[in-house]
């Protein structure tokens, strides 16, 4: 499970029911299309959301019950009204793509977590629907999870993101490390990198710790799905911190062995487990005073 933009979806998974298969594809491919829109291409930022604004469009058809010319949207447009899913969060995610075009700087961790909350959060709601799990706990803590898979996301893809002109690091945080944004790569602040970056990856461990519940409390397959998605984040961060935080060279990514042990670490999944490390909180540094 490679801990990537909508790649956590559970798409033909073995544990995922069959009759939830065709679901969960039409919802990834309305979130992977939308997602490239933003990202992929060599579009202009217009015409970036020229098209993502036709994908809105096309959700007001839905919400409307007209019918629609794209086969992707027609497909959608069954499975929402099959499972009675709520709009607001397609929307939400197609907010969070419109974003990823416009804005390229957070400025808090708080910030960030809002991006979270609209690019991540909405398909751990969806999938809730379909399996009728939907209570205020479940919710609760499946934001975590899909938020804190969305910060492992950030860690694990910093290079990348830079390629793009984009940070999903905090500013906040770069300041509080006293890292230059502009030359984070560099070899001469590989020492306050580490730093920094290890408080993200604490702080990203925590998060995800405090949804695992849900992965405990949720009988079956998808309880089963979540402790594979739970133990492959942790396992990200593991590879991160294995490497020294050196994500510009070496980007960490699960192999055959990881898998193995992100299998055996499901089957042991319990919550006097999971208690001991969720008790750990991120350390913040003295802030510089300037």
């Amino acid at each position: 499970m490679p801990v990537d933009h909508y790649e956590n979806f559970p798409v033909a998974s073995f544990l995922l029911p069959r009759r939830l298969v065709p679901a969960v594809e039409a919802i990834y491919a309305f979130a992977r299309s939308a997602d490239d829109l933003a990202d992929e291409g060599d579009a202009t930022p217009a015409e970036r959301l020229a098209a993502l604004q036709a994908y809105v469009r096309e959700l007001g058809r839905i919400q409307m019950q007209e019918p629609s010319d794209d086969p992707m949207f027609s497909r959608l447009a069954k499975v929402i009204a099959k499972f009675d899913l709520p709009m607001q969060p397609f929307h939400d995610l197609l907010s969070a793509f419109q974003q990823d075009v416009e804005t390229t700087r957070y400025a808090t961790h708080d910030d960030v977590l809002d991006y979270c909350a609209r690019s991540a959060n909405p398909v751990g709601l969806l999938m809730l629907h379909l399996y009728k799990a939907v209570d205020e706990e479940n919710v609760r803590d499946s934001n975590a999870i899909c938020s804190a898979l969305q910060l492992i996301n950030f860690l694990q893809d910093v290079a990348i993101d830079q390629q793009k002109e984009r940070i999903y690091l905090p500013m906040e945080d770069f300041t509080r490390f006293a890292v230059s944004p502009a030359a984070f790569e560099r070899a001469e602040s590989h020492g306050k990198w580490s730093a920094l970056m290890r408080f993200e990856v604490a702080r990203a461990r925590e998060l995800m710790l405090s949804g695992a519940p849900l992965a405990l409390r949720l009988r079956g397959r998808i309880g089963w799905e979540l402790r594979l998605v739970v133990q492959g984040g942790l396992r990200i961060l593991e590879s991160i911190e294995a490497v020294n935080y050196d994500v510009f060279r070496r980007r960490p990514k699960l192999t055959k062995r990881d898998w193995l042990t992100i299998f055996w670490r499901a089957m042991r999944m319990s919550k006097k487990r999971l208690l001991p490390v969720a008790q750990v909180k991120p350390r913040f540094p003295p802030t510089p005073t300037v």
